[in-house]
């Protein structure tokens, strides 16, 4: 016989034992992103209009390359983690394990696009 309320089983689990979790990852994202961003459109923002060697030229830079894959990185686990709260809200039963599914290699797809690009034009 456990001698343990449920209230002592229950500190420290958050939603499903790792909403905490969820919670803090989605914020340092935000964070993160908030700083990229900027960081992304100061960077990228001035080559519109260039020509295609121009751009080239530029992305093969270490520094324009990096503020390019880490936006494209982080924005699309912040996308995932997000897009996940909003089917688990909204979406039940069988639709949403598969739209789940269909959420997550869409976002793994992009992300691995998208670095594949910058790899392209980097190297």
């Amino acid at each position: 016989m456990r001698f343990i309320t449920d209230r002592k089983r229950a500190i420290g689990m958050g939603s499903a034992k790792s909403g905490t979790d969820h919670f803090w990852r989605v914020k340092i994202q935000s964070f993160a992103l908030l700083l990229l961003i900027p960081l992304f459109i100061f960077t990228v923002g001035p080559q519109l209009g260039n020509s295609h060697a121009e751009v080239i030229a530029y992305f093969q830079k270490p520094f324009p390359a990096l503020v390019a894959a880490l936006t494209i990185a982080v924005g699309m686990f912040h996308f995932r983690d997000g897009a996940q709260v909003l089917i688990e809200d909204y979406v039940h039963g069988l639709a949403q394990k598969i739209t789940l599914m269909i959420m997550i290699v869409f976002s793994y797809a992009v992300a691995a696009i998208g670095l594949f690009a910058i790899a392209r034009l980097a190297l």
